[in-house]
């Protein structure tokens, strides 16, 4: 019934200081009454004048419970309304009408010993009463036992705490998870195929660690079925081979294993310069994972169903990389990104293979613009090198430099983004990317250009819905100079534009499940005006906890 609101490491001092100053008042003052050597207080202090009188009251040591009609509850309960020192209930009051047990008395006992301990700490000791200094050593010599074996259990209790939070993991990490389960279909592109319905999956649990309080350590192990294929690309058992192009792939990206746990995102980030800047350190990690994305349907777990749909392909160059970065906040209106990043940061290989300079790398910068409040914007510009002759998005098939004997090439990248709350239930974001690629090893080189607009509809039909339409242009080769072509895609000439519709609605069913159905075209594949419209139909559901 009772909860003491403070510590009982006070009470020794306090049971004693009482005692001193309970005997000396009565030195100074011989006339002042105590329950010690005055049997009328106890029936100065009964509750109900119409019964008992002070003779017939029974002495609480022989009481198993103490019932509202006791003394000893009757003068405890007085205490509690002039000190305020137990709140028994959610509401704080104390209900004086119910029998409890000695044990729980005492606690309700100890409270207000510490109570007015507090009190006379606070140099006010002369708020507390010759009387109620009475009563309190009255009630602790009748619960000295309960008293004593209140202190024993709190000291058990103070030590079994110690020593579970010296034994536990982390006082600071948390468990976050993503469980997707993705009906798919798909048909046409280059191959002109018709897929099968297939139902794929993917987990993904997240250490959320903090040492400070600022700083953020993420370890996240991923598992699934690659969605039965539906998110892989070209060169795999996947609905982009079977249909001819990368350009069909759906959100989840696939997973490192089948139906095997691994390590698919270790990062630290923290802060530094009074939190104007946080520094970023990832052995395994996507530019993504770190640098600001200004696209509402970005999450491949409740945003766009396409690979494409969901950002700029600009944060996709290169693939996954080891990443240092830093993020440095000018103002409340502009911020600065920016990092490094090697795809074979722990292969010891020679030769320029591996390690932190060697194989593929990137450096990226971005600036990000906060005019008004409803309006953000930036621009990104990124320098790459890629062993081997593609681009590394995984967004198209065509992302290589159509040439003879191209092993490597390097990019410069340039990218344009935009977000805008018209109101608080629709926006519009829009994003431009052109990239720059020339072969290492001889003449040739291509620009590719890709783009996207789209507007999202939030809380439509119910709370935490949301619908979404983008319409936009898979990576192209716009352009080509020197030994390059603009090659041919499945036999078929590349001499024209290729387009993305993708229509999605997102039916949040609880706070943690969400339901979405959607469908995507892809026109003129590949940028092969001779490529069959590809179709692809997706029904997502994700379970977040």
């Amino acid at each position: 019934m009772f909860k003491v609101k403070s510590s009982s490491a006070r009470t020794v001092a306090c049971l004693s200081f009482l005692t001193a100053l309970s005997m000396s008042s009565n030195l100074a003052h011989a006339e002042t009454p105590t329950l010690s050597n005055n049997p009328d207080t106890y029936k100065a202090i009964q509750l109900d004048p119409l019964t008992t009188q002070a003779q017939n009251v029974t002495s609480v040591s022989q009481l198993s419970d103490v019932r509202p009609t006791d003394w000893a509850f009757t003068a405890l309960q007085s205490l509690v309304e002039r000190y305020g020192c137990i709140a028994g209930y959610p509401d704080s009051t104390y209900r004086g009408n119910q029998s409890t047990s000695r044990y729980e008395f005492a606690a309700g006992l100890n409270a207000c010993l510490d109570k007015i301990n507090e009190i006379i700490s606070a140099g006010l000791a002369d708020k507390v009463s010759k009387e109620d200094l009475a009563t309190l050593q009255k009630l602790q010599e009748e619960f000295a036992a309960e008293l004593a074996t209140l202190r024993g259990r709190v000291d058990a209790l103070d030590a079994k705490t110690a020593k579970l939070e010296a034994q536990q993991f982390s006082t600071t990490t948390k468990l976050t998870g993503e469980v997707i389960f993705s009906a798919t279909a798909g048909s046409g592109g280059p191959n002109d195929a018709r897929s099968n319905v297939t139902l794929g999956n993917r987990t993904r649990l997240v250490l959320n660690t903090s040492f400070t309080g600022k700083d953020a350590l993420r370890t996240r192990l991923e598992t699934g079925n690659n969605l039965a294929a539906a998110s892989n690309s070209v060169g795999s058992s996947s609905l982009a081979t079977l249909l001819g192009t990368n350009s069909v792939r759906i959100g989840p990206g696939a997973v490192v294993t089948d139906n095997s746990f691994a390590l698919s995102l270790l990062d630290y980030k923290f802060p530094v310069f009074d939190n104007k800047v946080t520094l970023y350190v990832a052995p395994i990690s996507f530019p993504d994972e770190f640098f600001t994305v200004l696209s509402p349907v970005a999450s491949n777990g409740q945003g766009s169903i396409s690979r494409f749909g969901r950002f700029d392909p600009l944060m996709r160059i290169a693939g996954t990389s080891s990443l240092f970065a830093f993020d440095w906040k000018v103002s409340d209106q502009f911020k600065i990104q920016a990092g490094y990043g090697a795809s074979n940061a722990a292969s010891p290989s020679p030769g320029g293979q591996g390690g932190l300079f060697g194989g593929s790398t990137i450096a990226l910068v971005q600036l990000l613009f906060k005019p008004t409040e409803n309006l953000d914007a930036s621009i990104t510009y990124a320098n790459t090198y890629h062993q081997g002759n593609s681009l590394s998005t995984g967004l198209v098939s065509t992302e290589s430099i159509s040439a003879t004997g191209v092993t490597s090439l390097r990019a410069n990248s340039i990218g344009g983004n935009l977000a805008w709350k018209i109101t608080p239930k629709i926006s519009f974001h829009t994003w431009g990317t052109w990239i720059f690629a020339d072969s290492v090893n001889n003449t040739a080189s291509t620009t590719f250009t890709s783009w996207i607009a789209g507007l999202t509809f939030n809380d439509l039909f119910s709370e935490g819905s949301a619908a979404s339409v983008l319409f936009g242009q898979p990576i192209k080769r716009s352009s080509v100079g020197g030994l390059a072509s603009f090659g041919t895609s499945n036999g078929r000439a590349i001499d024209s534009t290729p387009y993305h519709l993708e229509l999605f609605y997102r039916y949040r069913v609880s706070k943690n499940i969400s339901i979405t159905p959607g469908v995507f075209w892809v026109f003129n594949p590949e940028g092969a005006s001779g490529n069959p419209t590809a179709t692809v139909g997706v029904i997502r559901t994700t379970f977040t906890f």
